[in-house]
């Protein structure tokens, strides 16, 4: 008889979670655990990799693990794990860490480095070969700063870890990662070739790259060490998991060419889905999580957390601020916002990019300004599905997910601003979910019915013209304003403590 639970646990950048799928995909447990990034200094975003990642997974497994056991069911199939990603993670050759993790684009540390691979490589090489220009999202440079900056920890670094490959190694004693996680090494993968290059040696010399593996393949199994400290059974099936956001669409079924998911979260998120590689300038190109399979990426450095951010100033509740945004005619009264408050990932990769407010009066209030904080969100949305587009990768089907897809009022906006209709799945938060799905796809299970949709925002055509003018001058206001927005980033790099 076959056995009939996955689980799947994701790291997330604020948060872990774990579910406990059924072969039919039915969610019997789930567990979280909230934690915080380390800015250390401005533009450093980091995690403890011990005290968040093994400690959380450690936690969220034991707890999953003893529902199961209560259960009373057949054994556990399969696990897989995803986290935040690109990250570069170094340890020594036993995969102790050497120092905390420097997280994916949000961390910007390494701009000089960006800029000296760029000038040794090639823009145009570097595009054509790994399918993403160089920019902060990229761990190249960083391993490069690394080497500049901390030449003691280089010295001793043997492994590259990301979050699930750091997980999978612990579990299994694997130094492995996904090809997928590994093409978001640029330059250091071949995008078509699906293989490290040689430009690994130009970037980090000497250095044991892992053994590359598809996400959805079985790279070990749960050794004892590992069953003591997490509570899984010895010789539980681990796959080779992936990064989370890829993960998230897994998890809404967005793995067909053509299919794009719109993560709602602390920064906004796309991933669509391709048959060959489509490189532009502006976006990300990565493999998929299957060997046929590429995919377009494009991440805003923030969108939840503005939100977040201006809750904070204005007081209330989301609940309260939605509904009274709500009333709010579109174009929220002559506002416009430049989302930009962290910089910008894609299509600018300008990370001293700056929020703007333009418009304000003072009979403008806090319902105005959710609002238009809302459609700037929105239209940097539109600015990446745009730049999908023009590299050839127009999405047919567009799946939303995460936390703020609740409530409909955001949904709503980008249906207008973009004019694409939005599935909502059953199950929105699920980069979790996703991991189970990608175990329950190594060990050979059709997952295509475990998260169906369950509505479809469409958008107003009544809105659309309005929205169209104002996208306009958002692209304009950022374009008008770029210079004095890097000289105020310049002063508070200077002047920060």
């Amino acid at each position: 008889m076959r056995p009939l639970m996955y689980l799947g646990i994701d790291i997330g950048t604020a948060s872990s979670k774990g579910v406990l799928v059924t072969r039919d995909g039915l969610i019997v447990a789930r567990a979280e655990r909230a934690h915080s990034v380390s800015t250390p200094r401005p533009g450093w975003v980091e995690h403890d990799a011990e005290a968040v990642w093994w400690a959380e997974f450690r936690a969220i497994a034991a707890e999953l693990s003893a529902v199961f056991a209560e259960l009373g069911t057949e054994p556990l199939a399969g696990l897989a794990v995803s986290g935040i990603g690109p990250c570069l993670l170094p340890a020594d050759a036993s995969g102790t860490p050497l120092r905390p993790a420097i997280l994916y684009g949000v961390d910007t540390r390494a701009t000089t480095e960006i800029a000296e691979l760029t000038a040794e490589l090639g823009a145009g090489a570097i595009l054509a070969r790994c399918g993403s220009p160089l920019s902060s999202q990229a761990v190249g440079p960083k391993l490069r700063w690394l080497a500049r900056h901390e030449p003691e920890v280089a010295a001793e670094m043997r492994m590259l870890l990301m979050a699930s490959s750091f997980l999978v190694h612990r579990l299994t004693g694997r130094y492995v990662l996904d090809h997928h996680s590994a093409s978001q090494c640029t330059p250091m993968y071949d995008l078509r070739a699906q293989d490290w290059s040689e430009w690994a040696q130009a970037v980090a010399p000497g250095l044991p790259l892992p053994e590359l593996a598809w996400p959805t393949e079985i790279v070990g199994h749960v050794t004892e060490k590992a069953a003591a400290a997490t509570g899984l059974p010895v010789g539980l099936p681990v796959a080779a998991g992936a990064i989370d956001a890829w993960a998230e669409a897994e998890s809404v079924g967005v793995r067909a060419p053509g299919e794009a998911m719109v993560m709602y979260g602390t920064t906004m998120f796309l991933v669509q889905v391709l048959t060959d590689p489509r490189p532009h300038p502006g976006l990300w190109g990565t493999c998929g999580l299957r060997p046929d399979t590429y995919t377009l990426a494009a991440g805003m450095a923030t969108s939840g957390a503005v939100t977040d951010w201006l809750r904070g100033l204005v007081g209330g509740d989301y609940g309260d601020l939605v509904v009274e945004a709500d009333r709010v005619p579109p174009g929220s009264t002559g506002l416009l916002v430049l989302p930009y408050f962290a910089g910008e990932r894609t299509p600018l990769f300008d990370p001293d990019a700056r929020g703007i407010l333009a418009g304000l009066t003072l009979a403008h209030g806090r319902a105005h300004l959710y609002r238009a904080v809302l459609e700037g969100i929105a239209y940097g949305v539109r600015h990446n599905l745009e730049a999908m587009t023009e590299a050839g990768g127009r999405a047919r089907r567009l799946v939303a997910v995460g936390g703020g897809t609740k409530g409909g009022l955001w949904t709503r906006i980008v249906s207008d601003v973009t004019g694409l209709p939005q599935e909502i799945p059953a199950e929105t938060m699920g980069a979790a979910l996703g991991d189970a799905m990608l175990a329950a796809a190594a060990d050979g299970v059709d997952t295509s019915g475990w998260n169906p949709v369950i509505a479809t925002v469409e958008p107003d055509p009544g809105r659309g013209a309005d929205y169209d003018e104002f996208y306009r001058r958002y692209r304009e206001l950022y374009r008008d304003t770029v210079d004095i927005a890097h000289f105020l980033a310049a002063r508070q790099h200077r002047d920060a403590p």
